[in-house]
């Protein structure tokens, strides 16, 4: 899965914030800036309609990273800012508050500028703007992406556009019709993803350079590896970086076993027999192949279970649908192929079961999908545990990952099941 499919996917399914327990640093070069943190919205200059809009979205207080970079955002004068943090943290939200708050409904002309990387994470924001801007009736947005088509000599009267770094351009030096001396604000999201697909980052830079010199710049992205970086020195003058150290996945948390089976059928009936114990809660099931995941998810079904399944032939919006439904406790099952081992959090999820261990194309383990796929039982601090239920042959892989990870995989046995109950309970 691309990272704007992945980026798509989480601003698809986080319809509140993750709580994260990530610590924020703010890196600032200039010592006069204004550093303060907030604890509630009604600390920021924002309009009644703003804050309704804020509240609509299912918002009650600050996420970590809106705490520290709206006030920022709406400071005068207007700071240059670098945020870096995950999906589903508020990032979204707080830029939109910021655009919504620069925009003038008095004046009829672009005043806002987003851009984004592909033409689903454009409309994903603009349903972000319309749901916040709901009681902001006179601010219009519009969109500058791929079969949106606007007549040469057209006059936008829009106050924000959002749109995807090729269109815009067209717009503004082939048609005309945007008039990037007017922008005060402009925003530029999923930097990393912006860097990482070809073009977009020397369009993005384009774009930059023909914006007045007092416009505002805020960038966002999910890392800020070197390349972001670098992109960032390149576009942003002495900006304020605001950033969520990583959180680490760790297994220290989490509990870890391995059932040896003889058959896919005997891995079958043991995964039944570990279902049938842990009844409470939900679980992740991961498989090496998607045909795997199908007879997996078939097998389950006829047995009367309530299975989801997501692979990386559904559409960006059908995975966003089967997680939604997944989160909702509308399947109690989530059978997955390596495609959903990294990037979603379900809070329910304390137990996944790894039905064959991942491997690369050695046939080695494949040590980082491993610690993503059982990393899912143990997020915002919860105690997870983790099956992994293997043939006879694959074993050596089990005591590869011991050996690796450092940590230790205990041994049940499928049959056992006073000893699973006892983990059950």
């Amino acid at each position: 899965v691309s990272l704007a499919e992945l980026s798509l996917m989480n601003k698809l399914i986080h319809t509140s914030l993750v709580e994260s327990r990530q610590h924020v640093e703010i890196l600032q070069r200039d010592p006069n800036s204004p550093l303060f943190s907030i604890k509630t919205f009604e600390e920021l200059p924002l309009k009644k309609e703003l804050l309704q809009g804020v509240y609509m979205m299912g918002f009650n207080r600050p996420s970590k990273i809106q705490e520290q970079a709206l006030p920022l955002m709406l400071a005068y004068p207007p700071q240059n800012l670098i945020a870096q943090s995950q999906s589903g943290t508020g990032k979204t939200a707080a830029f939109v508050l910021a655009m919504l708050s620069r925009a003038d409904a008095s004046k009829k002309y672009p005043q806002c500028l987003c851009l984004a990387p592909t033409y689903e994470l454009a409309l994903q924001i603009g349903q972000v703007v319309r749901t916040i801007g709901k009681f902001c009736t006179d601010i219009k947005v519009n969109y500058a992406v791929r079969g949106n088509r606007v007549l040469k000599g057209t006059v936008l009267e829009e106050q924000i556009i959002i749109g995807t770094p090729g269109t815009t351009l067209d717009w503004c030096f082939k048609q005309r019709i945007l008039d990037l001396t007017k922008i005060s604000l402009f925003v530029l999201d999923e930097a990393d993803i912006m860097i990482d697909m070809q073009g977009l980052s020397c369009q993005s830079i384009r774009i930059h350079r023909a914006l007045p010199k007092s416009c505002q710049v805020l960038l966002f992205s999910a890392t800020y590896k070197e390349p972001v970086r670098a992109f960032a020195e390149r576009i942003i003058p002495d900006p304020i970086v605001i950033k969520l150290r990583e959180e680490e996945l760790t297994l220290s948390n989490i509990r870890q076993y391995f059932m040896v089976c003889q058959s896919m059928d005997e891995q079958y009936r043991a995964l039944c027999n570990l279902y049938s114990s842990f009844i409470i809660g939900q679980v992740m099931i991961f498989c090496q192949t998607r045909r795997l995941a199908d007879w997996l998810a078939g097998k389950m079904s006829q047995d009367g279970h309530q299975v989801a399944i997501l692979t990386a032939e559904l559409t960006v919006v059908q995975r966003a649908s089967v997680i939604q439904r997944f989160r909702e406790g509308k399947e109690k099952v989530l059978i997955a192929t390596n495609v959903c081992a990294r990037g979603i959090d379900v809070q329910q999820v304390t137990t996944v079961v790894n039905f064959g261990l991942p491997v690369d194309l050695d046939g080695e383990p494949d040590y980082e999908t491993y610690l993503h796929r059982i990393g899912r039982a143990g997020r915002f601090g919860h105690r997870g545990i983790a099956f992994s239920v293997v043939q006879a042959d694959n074993v050596r892989l089990v005591h590869k990952i011991e050996e690796y990870f450092q940590t230790t995989i205990k041994q049940l046995d499928p049959y056992d099941m006073d000893e699973v109950d006892k983990l059950a309970a």
